[in-house]
């Protein structure tokens, strides 16, 4: 393929992905930070314990953290369709990136409070904190070098499932990679989208790991 022809076709692709992964990662986070607080505070050592509602998300969880995100892709499409009109395409693609996105974020939010040295927060409930503010005052922001390390990791994880989905349709990269790449033997192009997608997830992880340095009190700025 001419550079005229591929520098703007790369240029979408590039647009697309980002779109999708930007979109996706902050509708994961807006639906597993709920969950992963749900999960802490009802956990058998938990603030809250509730044994059934413990039981019950961590099942949820497990099971679409189970399943294949090409297989999921598949099983939502008639979700995709209400929500996005049609199941191809990146705004579509949203939709199943974000079910199968927050179970997983879901889990690296709830490791990261976790981590929490326990005496903070006896000290909190010695001084009368209630559960909100336990969480939003004390777990959260004791926590906050964990979870910006973790949602570097999801947002790079949002990134590579974004690049399956071109297999079905998804758009954005990946679907140059299948469509061109694979379908039409352009190899040209198959290497210069996977060359994109690395340095993407390159950028990804320095600016991440860069920020959760500058947040960490145990490193020196």
């Amino acid at each position: 393929m001419s550079m005229d022809k591929m520098i703007p076709l790369m240029l979408g692709g590039i647009k697309d992905t980002l779109y999708m992964t930007t979109v996706s990662t902050l509708f994961a986070y807006l639906l597993g930070l709920p969950i992963a607080i749900l999960l802490v505070l009802t956990a058998p050592s938990g603030l809250k314990p509730q044994k059934l509602v413990y039981r019950l998300l961590d099942m949820i969880v497990n099971i679409f953290r189970s399943i294949p995100f090409l297989i999921l892709m598949i099983l939502v499409i008639p979700v995709t369709r209400a929500f996005a009109g049609k199941a191809y395409g990146s705004t579509a693609t949203i939709v199943p990136l974000v079910i199968a996105a927050a179970p997983y974020v879901a889990r690296m939010i709830e490791s990261s409070l976790l981590e929490v040295d326990p005496g903070v927060i006896e000290a909190a409930q010695s001084m009368g904190a209630n559960i909100p503010t336990i969480i939003f005052k004390v777990l959260i922001p004791e926590a906050k070098t964990s979870l910006i390390v973790g949602a570097t990791i999801s947002c790079g994880t949002i990134l590579g499932y974004s690049a399956m989905s071109g297999a079905i349709g998804g758009g954005g990269l990946g679907q140059i990679a299948i469509s061109y790449g694979y379908n039409r033997y352009q190899t040209d192009v198959l290497f210069v989208t996977v060359a994109l997608l690395i340095v993407l997830m390159q950028v990804i992880q320095i600016v991440g790991m860069k920020i959760s340095r500058k947040t960490d009190k145990r490193v020196r700025n």
